[in-house]
């Protein structure tokens, strides 16, 4: 069995207690990390090392940061898009093992429709999805996992009026996520929960977390020969609880006869 796991740690220098922990208890081969806020050589590898697990990094001082960890070394590493475009944040990384690729990225937030962080937002959707045409095929095996910051729709959001055309949920932002899994991919979650949902990120403020005032924004993607072998996929809801938890919960895919 192959289980991957993704999760938005806002910080591993504040989360790492946290990420061991969970490491220990879920026991994943694969777990891609988003807004690590950490450069390369301040990453706690040695520590990842003892507890397993290989690190492959694409960091960035005080914002974004990408990782992956895995049980065993990738063959081949990638990171960004490699598509000559000028964009010094930290938000893509991949990761080739034998015949499975995975893939970690942190989409931007945004911060208002109409923006210009906003219409860069919908570039660097674009640029992802320009990058998988570019690289791979959908007959792969391949996961595309991370923060996307957007809720894909109405069954993703608590409050749908409240949120409606606003950022994370504008019909712009869906429309750009669409396009990205229409290269041919299939969302873990949705493949097994088609109508309930499990909220995977609620702001600290307004005690929006014991409200369960959430947003579905993190995903597992798959191809369809990985899909097809998709036994379990959850969120890990206690890790929002507790000590210094991140804005976000963890979302973890069991595939039965797959492994790295």
């Amino acid at each position: 069995m192959l289980k991957v796991a993704t999760w938005n740690v806002n910080s591993i220098t504040i989360r790492l207690e946290r990420l061991l922990g969970f490491l220990q208890r879920v026991n994943p081969d694969v777990v891609c990390l988003q807004e690590l806020k950490c450069t390369d050589d301040k990453f706690p590898t040695a520590a990842l090392q003892a507890a397993g697990y290989h690190s492959v990094i694409l960091g960035q001082k005080a914002y974004n940061g990408v990782a992956i960890l895995s049980r065993h070394r990738p063959d081949q590493v990638d990171r960004g898009f490699a598509d000559g475009v000028d964009d010094q944040a930290a938000r893509f990384i991949s990761a080739k093992f034998k015949e499975l690729t995975v893939m970690s990225a942190y989409v931007p937030n945004g911060q208002e429709v109409g923006s210009d962080k906003f219409f860069y937002k919908l570039n660097w959707l674009a640029r992802l999805r320009s990058y998988l045409d570019r690289q791979h095929r959908p007959d792969q095996k391949l996961v595309l996992a991370g923060d996307f910051n957007v809720a894909p729709d109405d069954r993703d959001v608590h409050n749908p009026e409240a949120w409606r055309e606003k950022i994370l949920c504008s019909s712009r932002e869906r429309a750009a996520l669409a396009t990205t899994l229409d290269f041919g991919l299939l969302d873990a979650y949705r493949c097994l929960h088609p109508q309930e949902t499990q909220y995977t990120w609620w702001d600290y403020r307004m005690l929006a977390f014991q409200k369960n005032l959430g947003l579905r924004i993190d995903f597992l993607l798959t191809t369809r020969s990985l899909s097809e072998q998709l036994s379990a996929c959850y969120v890990e809801r206690d890790e929002r609880k507790g000590e210094k938890p991140s804005d976000h919960a963890p979302v973890v895919a069991e595939f039965a006869g797959s492994e790295i």
